[in-house]
């Protein structure tokens, strides 16, 4: 089976061609990040508007890189939620002409399930039940997997996600967009306990998060330093912020492997293409005896081969969308909404 998955919920136009669902033909990926550098952000119009100039080459280099023509397609997989409204609706319009027009199937895809496929690209499907860390710019959630497309919700945040703290911090530091790997590049070059950031909702007794407050005490800190931090404090800053993070991912993913008596966690997601915050789930993990599994650097930030990927699994069950399915910027992982 040949599916053509599209990706387009934030600020990266991603077409991919992907067959059987495991094996990537091509993966297309069209960054808007010198788009939004400017803005220390993604600006949801520009983003939309980008997506506009940009889906249809993107898409004609898929299938050009992939070797395959529109004739030889299967399916057409599509991120449908959650995401910026705008951004989704240029792929999922797209997506519903292109399967009129010739004819063949398409589905609905959850970008976060996508994130959870990505896996599957790379390797043998995980074992189950399973914990599934999904950590990214927009979402920081524990998931126990019981098999593909069933998905029971254990912690998530009450506020910023993880990745979108790192952004924020970055620009406070004036490090640019996206700000996950200034930080981390730096943050090799800095001693972690040279200032000591707290550790939100870590010891809350749950499995959610909150990243808030340590967005701000890094706000705080930095005034008051007066005229602005040095270099060498620059990078003391980020190496105190990441590992604030990674203790409170770890801790809480250590207790979720626990209470569910799992032996494997996934790790998935944007953030997850840091090495400290794989190490340590590594290491902390290997601890109590789970293996850490996570997608190669390449497929944990967004792209369309992880939404092909879940897509092709739904077509060959026979899921079909309706013409009348709508884009999401909120949709919980597992939501049948579209569906037919």
């Amino acid at each position: 089976m040949l599916v053509l998955g599209i990706e387009t919920s934030c600020d990266e136009t991603s077409a991919a061609i992907v067959r059987d669902g495991t094996r990537i033909l091509s993966n297309i990926v069209a960054s808007q990040a010198s788009l939004h550098d400017l803005y220390g952000g993604v600006v949801p119009e520009l983003a939309s508007r980008r997506h506009v100039e940009t889906l249809v080459p993107v898409v004609r280099e898929a299938l050009r890189k992939g070797g395959v023509g529109p004739g030889d397609l299967d399916g057409i997989a599509v991120t449908n939620g959650p995401g910026l409204i705008g951004a989704l609706l240029v792929g999922l319009s797209f997506a519903k002409a292109f399967a009129y027009v010739r004819g063949i199937p398409f589905v609905g895809v959850n970008h976060l399930e996508g994130h959870l496929a990505a896996i599957g690209l790379e390797r043998e499907e995980m074992p189950y039940p399973h914990v599934a860390l999904l950590v990214s710019g927009g979402h920081t959630s524990l998931y126990r997997v019981e098999a593909f497309g069933e998905y029971r919700e254990l912690g998530r945040t009450r506020d910023d996600a993880a990745g979108e703290a790192f952004d924020k911090v970055a620009k406070m530091l004036g490090l640019g967009y996206p700000g996950g790997a200034a930080i981390e590049q730096l943050a090799t070059q800095g001693n972690p306990d040279a200032i000591r950031f707290p550790r939100p909702h870590r010891r809350s007794g749950d499995l959610h998060f909150s990243f808030s407050g340590l967005k701000t005490a890094v706000a705080n800190h930095l005034a008051s330093l007066g005229d602005g931090p040095g270099e060498q404090t620059v990078r003391h800053v980020c190496a105190g912020f990441q590992a604030a993070v990674v203790d409170v991912l770890v801790d809480k993913t250590v207790r979720a492997a626990r209470e569910n008596e799992v032996r494997d966690v996934l790790v998935a997601g944007g953030v997850a293409a840091n090495g400290a915050i794989r190490a340590a789930l590594e290491h902390g993990l290997a601890g109590i005896g789970v293996r850490v599994t996570a997608p190669s650097i390449a497929l944990c930030t967004d792209n369309a081969a992880m939404i092909a990927a879940a897509g092709t699994r739904r077509i060959a069950r026979g899921e079909r969308a309706p013409l009348s399915l709508n884009a999401y910027s909120r949709l919980p992982l597992g939501s049948n909404v579209g569906r037919a």
